[in-house]
């Protein structure tokens, strides 16, 4: 009986003829390990070959109209335009990453964390009835080279650290659940680039990623990159140099492109962080910077609004509702143009169904050690250092977020902080969750009172956009 695997849009199923095998089963077997990984070096033998190939399959084989077939269709048609955007980013990965590289990464992605991985936090979701994570955030250190304005991680000091014992156990426990992509932040992760570089070669079978300033970028941790084979950086940059440099100090610009350069030159895979602010939006959104980081090798860009986070974070730098609209408008408009994988991660709620945090499909971990639902969501009942995941999994912030997501019919208001911001005060007041920010605790009150005036503004424009699009008729 034919078996093939399939990886399109962050789904991954495994296929027995046209009968989906998926139950309530902790365990991948070997045998079906063994065909991923097959099917994963089928097509990185011959991409421009054997991914029509493989696609073609699947849509003849479903017989029965699973949603299977039509998006195999769907992506075969874009695959096979070869003058597309989504072609060209598809065979870049090809011409332009080393081969160890994107080998063990498609490896990482596709078999362990979708397939291996995905099945056991599909196990343990529904046994348990919690939210398991599919990726780990987590700061190694507070630590940074740079003091960029409206950042809180900048008035934290360089005194927090996690050790290499703590991070390597957070990863042994995050894989017991299923989680297999760790994500590293700050603090600037860098300052620990060589502990990083341990946890990459000790967990081979885990991808990794950090989002980085790009100033600490030098040949010897590329060649690292290149030699472990499973760690992507996203360089942060606010725009051109002019911007860059206004937040981030003078000469950033010029020495996160250096960084750029180097990886490049050896053939690592990168993408950028963009922080789209009241004073950097129209540069952020542009043709011309998109182009430009496409120029300097980037393959994916992940965007995110300002937020005041922090008693003396600056309120003005959220952005307007026409500008969060702009953004949305213009990275819809890239996608069908441009070959940049890229994600917004407030104006995508759509695709994601909702908020992805409180361990739906990541949480964050301090440098402190404090476990909390989100990056941007400074609350914490448990800390690594005394409690497990599973701990914080099932503590009664966490269980709020599982409870009431989504937060609203309206994905394009997916936040319960920036789109929701009564949702986090009941949430916080109801499990008496403590303010993580070791400096200055913020009452959560006063937080959300710093985004209740731009929820407001954005409901009407978001329920317009949101009314008019066709994945609103399944929340009605």
């Amino acid at each position: 009986m034919t078996k093939i695997v399939y990886f399109a849009g962050g789904h991954f199923l495994l296929y027995f003829g046209r009968k989906k095998v998926f139950g309530m089963t902790k365990h991948i077997s070997p045998f079906k390990k063994m065909l991923a990984r097959k099917a994963v070096k089928y097509i990185d033998k011959d991409p421009e070959t054997n991914i029509p190939k493989i696609l073609e399959w699947l849509e003849k084989t479903d017989k029965n109209g699973h949603k299977v077939g039509s998006e195999a269709r769907q992506i075969q048609e874009v695959f096979m335009d070869k003058g597309g955007n989504w072609h060209k980013l598809i065979m870049s990965l090809w011409s332009d990453v080393d081969d160890h590289i994107r080998v063990k990464l498609f490896e990482n992605f596709v078999v362990n964390t979708s397939l291996i991985g995905g099945h056991t936090l599909d196990y343990y979701r529904q046994k348990l009835d919690i939210n398991v994570p599919w990726a780990i955030l987590m700061d190694p250190t507070s630590a940074c080279n740079l003091h960029c304005i409206g950042c809180w991680a900048a008035e934290y000091g360089h005194k927090q650290n996690l050790t290499l014992e703590e991070l390597d156990d957070i990863i042994n426990q995050g894989k017991k659940l299923g989680t297999h992509f760790y994500i590293f932040s700050g603090g600037e992760p860098m300052v620990r680039k060589n502990d990083i570089i341990k946890l990459c070669e000790k967990h081979q079978d885990c991808a990794f990623l950090a989002f980085t300033n790009g100033t600490l970028i030098d040949d010897k941790f590329a060649e690292d990159c290149v030699r472990v084979g499973n760690f992507v950086p996203a360089i942060s940059v606010e725009g051109f140099e002019e911007a860059t440099d206004s937040r981030r100090g003078e000469g950033t610009y010029k020495r996160l492109t250096k960084g750029m350069e180097i990886l490049k030159k050896h053939k690592v895979p990168f993408g950028v962080s963009c922080c789209y602010t009241s004073a950097n939006t129209a540069d952020i959104g542009s043709e011309a910077f998109i182009d430009d980081i496409i120029a300097k090798g980037a393959k994916f860009a992940w965007f995110f609004t300002y937020i005041p986070v922090g008693k003396d974070a600056v309120s003005d730098l959220m952005v307007s509702p026409k500008q969060r609209k702009f953004m949305y408008d213009k990275l819809r408009e890239y996608r069908k143009t441009k070959p940049l994988f890229t994600l917004d991660f407030w104006n995508d709620g759509e695709y994601a169904g909702g908020c992805i945090a409180g361990g739906r499909r990541y949480l964050h971990i301090n440098a402190n050690g404090d476990i909390e639902p989100c990056a941007f969501i400074h609350y914490a009942e448990k800390n690594i250092h005394k409690d497990t995941l599973m701990d914080a999994l099932r503590s009664p912030l966490f269980m709020q977020y599982h409870k009431r997501q989504p937060f609203n019919k309206n994905m394009l208001r997916p936040c319960p902080l920036l789109d929701n911001p009564e949702q986090l005060e009941q949430m916080v007041t109801i499990t008496k969750a403590l303010s993580t920010d070791m400096q200055k605790p913020e009452n959560v009150c006063d937080l959300c009172a710093k985004t209740k005036a731009a929820a407001k503004k954005w409901t009407p424009i978001a329920d317009k956009l949101w009314e008019a699009n066709p994945k609103s008729r399944q929340t009605r």
